[in-house]
């Protein structure tokens, strides 16, 4: 019952995670650490409301260990650093398809976890979902891998490797509760203002922006965290690397229903594939279903 809801939370982490986009457009030209850094104060402001709800103080967030502090922060903030980097110093196309590797190094790191088993239905339908993603990325444009960038590829490889290893880390932290987060949202809220004021100059919302920055800190970018983290100590990890492919699919699918991008035949192609990728992934589970079914 508790990997079913963790499952289930996954996937609606996901779904948060696909209007990234859309919420990063209508953003507008607020600089990404001074994004991040009102997004992640929205998203300290709901941990503490849900100490509140949990009948917990402030203080109990000391009694977090501090290397699992260590853990959060180098994930959240790390993460998004280095992606910021990557794109400020490689082009946006190559960056984000190394970054679109996080989710098949969640399923490979996996396997080094205890009682968890990598098998050939995991790795054959992350490949098919990373197909998709790839061509999602690409819409249609040309790929090129240039030793001049080869710094901003280093970023934004160091980033993909942050999150998995992050969320395969977290796995293993059941003892740890889910309102830890909201340290360290606290924490990243602050170094991505400092980051702000070193790497950018000082920008005035407007009221769109402003809108949109704290509909980011409501959702994929702060609200998401949590439910992350509960459904990565509960559901079964491979499947969520798997259905993290939706997000790039779902992201241009509301994009396109919002009339911002258009159909074509590579989204549709890829659509397939990232839909194939995770139902193969997800083979275990359609047995199980088929045997309840055949046994009633």
């Amino acid at each position: 019952m508790q990997q079913t809801k963790g499952n289930i939370l996954g996937l609606l982490t996901i779904l948060l995670w696909s209007s990234l986009a859309l919420f990063t457009v209508n953003a507008g030209n607020i600089p990404a650490f001074l994004l991040l850094s009102i997004s992640f104060l929205v998203a300290s402001l709901i941990g503490l409301l849900l100490l509140k709800k949990q009948k917990r103080k402030l203080k109990d967030l000391l009694n977090i260990p501090y290397k699992v502090y260590i853990i959060g922060v180098v994930g959240l903030f790390g993460y998004h650093f280095f992606y910021f980097l990557a794109i400020k110093n490689a082009p946006a196309v190559e960056a984000n398809l190394i970054n679109y590797l996080w989710p098949l190094l969640i399923v490979l790191f996996s396997a080094f976890l205890p009682n968890e088993k990598l098998k050939w239905f995991h790795i054959l339908g992350t490949l098919l979902a990373l197909s998709g993603a790839f061509l999602l990325v690409l819409k249609d444009g040309s790929l090129e891998f240039e030793s001049k960038y080869l710094l901003g590829y280093s970023f934004a490889l160091i980033a993909a490797f942050l999150w998995a290893s992050y969320s395969v880390i977290s796995k293993t932290l059941k003892h740890i509760p889910t309102f830890a987060v909201t340290g360290f949202c606290i924490i990243t809220a602050i170094l991505s203002f400092i980051s702000h004021l070193i790497f950018e100059q000082t920008y005035i919302p407007t009221n769109l922006e402003f809108f949109s920055a704290i509909m980011l800190g409501l959702g994929p970018v702060g609200g998401a965290f949590y439910l992350w983290d509960f459904a990565l100590k509960n559901a079964d990890i491979k499947i969520l690397g798997s259905l993290a492919y939706l997000i790039p699919l779902l992201s241009t699918l509301l994009l396109v229903f919002m009339g911002i991008a258009d159909m074509t035949t590579t989204i549709i192609i890829a659509c397939v594939l990232i839909i194939l990728g995770s139902l193969i992934s997800s083979k275990q589970y359609f047995t199980i279903l088929k045997n309840l079914i055949f046994k009633s």
